[in-house]
C-alpha cells in the first residue's frame, strides 16, 4: 500500500511539474509579446479644450473625448473611496491581482457554466489600467492572463497613487465624457469638489456599463446600482450609515451640461477663435491638446453689442411689413409634438415658438412650444397665451405674393396652424407681441484701437439661423466709410484740413466709357474746405482730391491701413467701391484713433498647453523693469511699443478732428446727442446697398454694416446716418455709461488756428462762420484763395481721364454715396 501511494504520488508529482511546466512555457511565451508597460510614465490622454472670455468666463469647450486631466492630489477622498468600493475595495492591499476576488468570480463562473449568463470578471484597478492603457477588450482567457501579467509589472513600477490617476482620468462614463472631472461636469455641471456622496457614488457605478445605467433610460437600474456603491462605502467604512442613508434617499439629480458654447451671445466670437486655432495648431491640438484659451471678448460689452444691432435690424425689418409664418402643423389634435419638433433660435432666448390655435378679428390665441425635460421628452403640460392686434401691429402690413398688402383683421395674416415667433410682453403670463427674423444682416467689430483686441463681435442675427460672421466673412463695398483713408492720404502728403477743393460737376472719360459721379443729394456746394467734405460726405470733392493727388497713393494708403491687400488704381475706388470686412476697416479707423501706429485684430490674448506653459501670447510689446526684485524708488516700468507708425500722429489727429465734425454737425449728427468726444464716419453704397457707420473715441473703435446676404437696395432714404449711426449710438450710450468724457489729445507741437469755413483762410478776431483748425508745423491757412480742381478760367475742371482698364470699374458702380 504504502508502495503504491508512493507509486501514485510520484505519477502525480510528475505531471503537476509537466502542468507546471507547460503553464510556465505558455506564460513565458504570452510574456514575450506584451506591449512597454513604461509608455504609462510618458501618459498624454486627449484632454479637452477650454477657451475663456477676457474675465475667466468659460466660452466653450472642444475635445473628441471630453476629458480634464486630474492629479490624484486634486481628488477628493470621498470621490476616491467611492471608485474603490465599487470597483477595487482591496486596491491599496493587494499586489496587482486580487486572489480572494479571483477565487470568487471562479467559483461563480464554474455555477454558471453552461446557463447561458455572462461570465464574471475579477478585474482589479491596475487590471483595468493595464487593460484600458495596452490591451484590446477581447473576452479571452490569453488577453485576462496578459492582462494579470501586466498588473504585476505595473504594480512594481509605479505607485498605487499613479495607478488609480491612471484609472481615473482614463474611464469612459457615457455622454462622451471621459476620466472623472470630465464626468462630474458633464452628467452635474459640478467640479469634483462638488460631487455629493450619492454623485460620486452614481459615477463609480457607471465603469461597469454606462449604458447599462443610463440616467434616463434605465433610470431604476441607476438608482439601485447607485445605492449599491453607496453601501460599500458604508461597509468600507467610508461613510456612516447616516450618511449613507442620506445619500440613499437623494434622486440622481442627473442635469446633463450641454456641449459646444456656454457664453450668451458669444457663438461668432468663438467660432472665429476655433478656426484660428485649427489654422495655427491643427484639429487634433483642438480637439485633443488640452489648450486653455483666453480670448479678448468683454462680456459685457458683447451684450450690449448684440442688443443694439439686433434691435437696429428688427427696427428696419418690421417696418416692411410681415412675411408670414415660419410654417404650419396639424392643430386638429395634440399640437405640442408636431410643435416641439420646429427648430427654434436657441441664442434668441427672448423668442419662443408658438402655434397659432384661433385668430379672430381682436388677436391671436396662441399654444407656446412645450419645453424639452433633460431626457429630451416633451413635457406634457400645454401652455397657451394671445397675442392682441395691437401687439402684432406691423403685421397688419403683410407681404402676399412679394406685394405689400395692408390687412384688416389678424384673422387675415394668420390662421390656426400657422407656428410663428413671439415674445412675451413685460409683466405679463400670458400675453405676447408677434415677431419675426429679420431677413436684413449686419456685422459689428469693437476694438480696443491701442493693442487692437477685439472686444465684441456680432457677425449676424442668430447664430442659430446663421453661422454665415458678416464681421470677418463678408466682403461688402465700405462706401463713403473708405473717405477718411483718402483724406489721411492728402494731409499726410501737404493738404491741410482748411485746403479748398471744388464742389462740382466732374466728368471722366475712359475709351468709350463715360463716368459722371454726383453728390447724394444731386447738388453741388462750390468751392469748401476738406473738412466739409468729409463732414458733408461729398463725393464730387473726394473724386478731385483723389485725381489731384494721383489713385497710386490712395492705394498706398489703403493697402498701408489694411483695408486692402490689392486695390486697382481707378477713381471709383475712392469712393469705397473695393470690397472689404467690418474687421478690417474698424482695425484702419484704430490706426487714426490711436495716433497713427498699426495694429493687428486680435481676438486672442494668450494660449496655455495641458501643463500651464504659455505657448502664444499677443501682445508682444517689451517691458523695462517689470520684473524688478524689489521697488528701489527707480522708476515706474516702461512699455516699449515696437508698432510700426503708418500715420504721422499730427495727420491722425487732423482726419480725427475732421471727423468729430461729422458727428457734430455731419451725416452722423444724430451721435452727437450723446454729449461725447466721439469721431466718426457714415457710409452708404451705390443703390443703398449698405448702410454703415464706424467711429471712436480715444479709447474704443465700433464699427458695422447692415445690408442684405444678396445685396439688394435698403430702399430710397436708407442711409448710413440714417440706419448704422443709430445702432452704433445706442451701443455707445450703454457701452461708454460712467466712465469719464476724454477728448482726443492733441500732439505737441500742433497750431490751433482760427480759420474762415468757407474759404479756408485765416479768419479775422471776431469774425463769423469760423472754425478752430488744426496745422502741423511749417504749415497754415493758405494766404491766397486758391480751389483744387478749378481751372484758371474759373471751370470746375474735367479731370483725368482714366486708364481702359478702369471701365469696368465704373460700370459696377462709383460707390460711397453718402
Amino acid at each position: 500500500m504504502i508502495r503504491l501511494i508512493g507509486y501514485f504520488f510520484g505519477i502525480g508529482t510528475t505531471l503537476a511539474l509537466i502542468v507546471a511546466a507547460g503553464v510556465a512555457i505558455y506564460i513565458s511565451h504570452l510574456a514575450k509579446d506584451l506591449p512597454d508597460y513604461e509608455v504609462l510614465a510618458k501618459y498624454e490622454p486627449p484632454v479637452t479644450t477650454r477657451i475663456h472670455a477676457s474675465d475667466g468666463a468659460l466660452m466653450a469647450e472642444y475635445a473628441r473625448e471630453r476629458r480634464l486631466y486630474l492629479p490624484i492630489q486634486a481628488v477628493p477622498d470621498r470621490v476616491k473611496a467611492a471608485f474603490l468600493s465599487a470597483e477595487d475595495k482591496n486596491f491599496y492591499n493587494h499586489p496587482g491581482i486580487d486572489v480572494t476576488g479571483l477565487g470568487r468570480a471562479i467559483i461563480v463562473n464554474l455555477q454558471n457554466f453552461g446557463s447561458g449568463r455572462r461570465q464574471v470578471g475579477a478585474s482589479t484597478i491596475t487590471q483595468q489600467v493595464a487593460k484600458n492603457f495596452l490591451l484590446t477588450s477581447d473576452q479571452t482567457y490569453e488577453r485576462k492572463i496578459k492582462e494579470m501579467i501586466l498588473a504585476f509589472r505595473i504594480e512594481q513600477a509605479y505607485s498605487k497613487d499613479r495607478i488609480l490617476e491612471l484609472y481615473l482620468n482614463e474611464i469612459f462614463f457615457g455622454f462622451g465624457a471621459y476620466g472623472v472631472a470630465g464626468a462630474a461636469l458633464t452628467y452635474f455641471d459640478k467640479s469634483v469638489n462638488e460631487l455629493t456622496v450619492a454623485e460620486a457614488a452614481y459615477l463609480a457605478s457607471l465603469p461597469k456599463g454606462p449604458n447599462n445605467y443610463h440616467p434616463f433610460k434605465h433610470a431604476d437600474r441607476a438608482l439601485e446600482r447607485r445605492n449599491w456603491v453607496i453601501d460599500q462605502m458604508v461597509e468600507n467604512g467610508y461613510v456612516t450609515r447616516e450618511e449613507g442613508d442620506k445619500a440613499k434617499a437623494e434622486p440622481l439629480g442627473v442635469t446633463p451640461r450641454r456641449n459646444g458654447s456656454y457664453l450668451f451671445a458669444g457663438e461668432y466670437f468663438t467660432e472665429e477663435v476655433r478656426r484660428q486655432i485649427i489654422a495655427r495648431y491643427g484639429e487634433n491640438a483642438l480637439y485633443e491638446g488640452g489648450l486653455s484659451v483666453r480670448t479678448t471678448l468683454d462680456p459685457k460689452i458683447q451684450l450690449i453689442a448684440r442688443k443694439a444691432m439686433q434691435n437696429g435690424l428688427l427696427k428696419y425689418d418690421t417696418l416692411r411689413g410681415y412675411r408670414g409664418p415660419a410654417t404650419h402643423i396639424d392643430v386638429s389634435g395634440d399640437w405640442g409634438v408636431p410643435l416641439g419638433n420646429v427648430k427654434g433660435l436657441e441664442d434668441v432666448p427672448e423668442w419662443t415658438l408658438a402655434v397659432v390655435l384661433d385668430s379672430s378679428d381682436t388677436g391671436l390665441s396662441i399654444g407656446l412650444q412645450p419645453a424639452r425635460q433633460v431626457s429630451g421628452d416633451i413635457v406634457k403640460e400645454r401652455v397657451e397665451g394671445t397675442v392682441s392686434k395691437e401687439d402684432m401691429g406691423f403685421a397688419m402690413r403683410h407681404i402676399v405674393d412679394g406685394k405689400s398688402v395692408k390687412a384688416k383683421s389678424p384673422a387675415d395674416v394668420l390662421q390656426p396652424g400657422d407656428v410663428i415667433f413671439v415674445q412675451k410682453n413685460e409683466g405679463s403670463d400670458s400675453a405676447f407681441s408677434l415677431r419675426q427674423v429679420p431677413q436684413v444682416e449686419g456685422g459689428l467689430v469693437a476694438m480696443d484701437p491701442h493693442t487692437g483686441r477685439v472686444l465684441a463681435m456680432v457677425g449676424g442675427f442668430s447664430y442659430a439661423q446663421s453661422e454665415f460672421n458678416r464681421a470677418t466673412q463678408a466682403m461688402r463695398q465700405p462706401g463713403s466709410s473708405f473717405k477718411p483713408i483718402v483724406y489721411s492720404a492728402a494731409l499726410d502728403n501737404g493738404y491741410t484740413p482748411a485746403s479748398v477743393i471744388m464742389d462740382g460737376p466732374i466728368t471722366i472719360q475712359s475709351g468709350n466709357t463715360t463716368w459722371t459721379p454726383k453728390n447724394y443729394d444731386g447738388t453741388a456746394a462750390g468751392p469748401a474746405t476738406l473738412r466739409s467734405g468729409i463732414e458733408k460726405s461729398r463725393n464730387l470733392m473726394t473724386v478731385r482730391l483723389a485725381n489731384d493727388m494721383g489713385m497710386k497713393l490712395v492705394v498706398e494708403y489703403a493697402e498701408r491701413f489694411g483695408v486692402y491687400d490689392h486695390l486697382a488704381p481707378y477713381l471709383p475706388m475712392a469712393l469705397g467701391s473695393g470690397e472689404t470686412t467690418v474687421m478690417r476697416m474698424v482695425s484702419a479707423y484704430s490706426i487714426m484713433a490711436n495716433g497713427g501706429k498699426s495694429i493687428k485684430p486680435s481676438l486672442i490674448d494668450r494660449i496655455q498647453d495641458r501643463y500651464g506653459k504659455t505657448v502664444f501670447k499677443q501682445d508682444e510689446r517689451g517691458c523695462e523693469g517689470c520684473n524688478a526684485a524689489e521697488w528701489k524708488h527707480q522708476a515706474e516700468p516702461d512699455l516699449v511699443d515696437n508698432s510700426e507708425q503708418v500715420l504721422d500722429p499730427m495727420t491722425a489727429y487732423q482726419i480725427t478732428s475732421m471727423m468729430e465734425g461729422v458727428v457734430q454737425r455731419g451725416t452722423g449728427a444724430t451721435i452727437a446727442e450723446l454729449g461725447r468726444h466721439i469721431a466718426g464716419k457714415t457710409g452708404t453704397t451705390n443703390d443703398e446697398k449698405d448702410a454703415w457707420f464706424i467711429g471712436y473715441t480715444p479709447n474704443l473703435v465700433v464699427g458695422l454694416y447692415m445690408g442684405y446676404d444678396t445685396p439688394k437696395g435698403l430702399g430710397k432714404g436708407a442711409t448710413g446716418g440714417g440706419l448704422a449711426a443709430p445702432i452704433f449710438k445706442d451701443f455707445m450710450r450703454v457701452a461708454l455709461d460712467g466712465t469719464p468724457n476724454i477728448d482726443f489729445q492733441v500732439p505737441e507741437g500742433m497750431k490751433l488756428i482760427a480759420i474762415n469755413r468757407k474759404t479756408g483762410m485765416k479768419a479775422a478776431e471776431g469774425e463769423a462762420g469760423t472754425i478752430i483748425e488744426a496745422f502741423k508745423p511749417g504749415t497754415g491757412p493758405a494766404d491766397s484763395y486758391w480751389v483744387i480742381g478749378m481751372g484758371a478760367d474759373g471751370s470746375n475742371g474735367a479731370g483725368g481721364a482714366l486708364s481702359p482698364q478702369a471701365t469696368q470699374a465704373i460700370q459696377d458702380g462709383g460707390g460711397g454715396l453718402y
